[in-house]
């Protein structure tokens, strides 16, 4: 996964609910790393987070996370490859339109 946690004309990380969920999932891999053989408490509920509670959370609740954060780079790969590919036929335009007349035909079978 590439992440850049600095600010950009879009917004800031703090604002970005996917990095927040990204920072989620570490913490909780490191507390269940912490806290091997240790229940878990919670801030809600005088019971804390047995064996049992702790193994779901690693069995159930961890892969779910991961696979939501796949699939989000995924989608920014596929966001950034029509970027990109936006990029390289304007600039084809740009040059077509540079070499001055006859390039109409080339630039009409280009997408907008």
């Amino acid at each position: 996964m590439v992440h850049i946690t600095t600010t950009s004309a879009f917004c800031s990380p703090e604002q970005d609910p996917f990095l927040l969920l990204e920072s989620s999932l570490r913490c909780i891999e490191h507390i269940l790393r912490c806290h091997v053989n240790q229940p878990l408490r919670r801030s809600w509920i005088e019971h804390p987070y047995g064996e049992e509670e702790i193994a779901l959370l690693e069995e159930e609740m961890l892969p779910v996370l991961q696979r939501c954060l796949q699939r989000i780079d995924e989608i920014d790969a596929e966001l950034e490859e029509e970027l990109e590919a936006q990029i390289a036929i304007e600039q084809l335009r740009r040059q077509l339109a540079s070499e001055g007349e006859g390039c109409e035909a080339l630039e009409a079978l280009l997408p907008l």
